[in-house]
């Protein structure tokens, strides 16, 4: 991060990790949603590489689902120039809930007092674990700093309204309100970057879950409509929710990065086997003839020879029964994207 300030005074970020990832499901049977390798490597790696090259170096995770399948890939940071720690949390706590019950971690104090609210030991920055983008933050955080807001949300124009809720706005700058998709109203979408106040979360009650978006911020907006700041920018965004937008962006990624998909560990894939646009994590075995065409081919499933597969993820079946749009095949459970 350029920002002088942001540098001096370390200020830390909470990456939302503990999350069920349902709408990833099944690719999140077996993996925390940050624990997906994208083109090569996990989501959780890539954001904290990121903060990391902003300047944030001082990261926090908190964990719940399959927390050992993120613990694994990130350890302490330091092969990425960070530190990371952990919060953990047992119910998951939600997306105010979280950053609660981290703050001891995230903050050296809580700012109660308009000359205290200058300086940074309250305050942090919350990513979301599934965020990919390029959002400026010495630029959003020197808005939130002038602002006095006690959050500030990084949005840009909605790309697609009728898909995601989205964020209303007034003066270009305070978020009113948030819409839901397909509403008709014009709105901003939410690209999962906030700088925060401690004193944001100072009503949430600990170990209870809570949400923000849901729960929490209409209630400061209701107490004072100057409270949610928001940061327009033209930051890119790559959408990670479905099966189907994983492989999407990691295809994407791959393209302009160089091609890393079947770069997982432990793998064996015959010579006579045809991979296009198909993401391969660790310990799969692909037999000889076998065809797959833009699949997700999760850890240590074995597609037999002569095996045809197009636009599906496929896992070992265990003793999982198939959902809608499911089927299992031998060992494999099989679900259409």
């Amino acid at each position: 991060m350029t920002d002088r300030g942001a540098a001096d005074n370390a200020l830390r970020a909470l990456v939302l990790t503990a999350g069920l990832g349902t709408r990833l499901e099944p690719l999140t049977y077996l993996r925390a949603k940050a624990a997906v390798p994208v083109n090569g490597e996990t989501l959780s790696r890539r954001v904290i590489r990121w903060l990391a090259g902003q300047g944030i170096h001082d990261v926090v995770l908190n964990l719940h689902h399959l927390p050992a399948t993120i613990t694994g890939t990130v350890g302490d940071g330091s092969d990425l120039n960070a530190r990371v720690r952990y919060s953990w949390e047992n119910p998951v706590l939600g997306s105010a809930g979280g950053p609660k019950r981290a703050l001891p971690l995230l903050v050296d104090s809580i700012a109660t007092t308009p000359e205290s609210r200058s300086t940074d030991s309250s305050r942090f920055f919350i990513v979301n674990g599934d965020t990919l983008t390029d959002v400026d933050l010495a630029m959003m955080l020197s808005q939130h700093v002038a602002s006095g807001a006690a959050v500030t949300m990084a949005l840009i124009p909605n790309p697609r309204p009728e898909k995601y809720g989205g964020v209303a706005v007034a003066e270009e700058k305070w978020v009113t309100g948030f819409t839901r998709a397909a509403s008709g109203a014009r709105s901003y979408h939410f690209i999962g970057v906030q700088i925060a106040e401690a004193r944001a979360f100072e009503s949430v009650a600990d170990g209870l879950p809570s949400e923000t978006v849901n729960e929490i911020y209409p209630r400061m907006i209701a107490s004072n409509r100057r409270s949610i700041g928001a940061f327009i920018c033209d930051a890119s965004f790559q959408d990670i929710g479905t099966p189907g937008d994983y492989l999407d962006t990691s295809v994407r990624l791959a393209a302009s990065e160089g091609d890393r998909l079947t770069d997982g560990h432990r793998t064996e894939i015959d010579r006579t086997a045809t991979l296009i646009r198909t993401a391969i994590w660790d310990d799969v075995r692909i037999g000889a003839r076998a065809e797959l065409v833009d699949c997700v081919v999760c850890d240590g499933a074995a597609i037999p020879s002569g095996a045809r597969y197009r636009r599906c993820a496929i896992l070992p079946a265990g003793t999982r029964e198939p959902r809608a749009g499911q089927r299992i095949e031998g060992t494999l459970l099989i679900a259409e994207i």
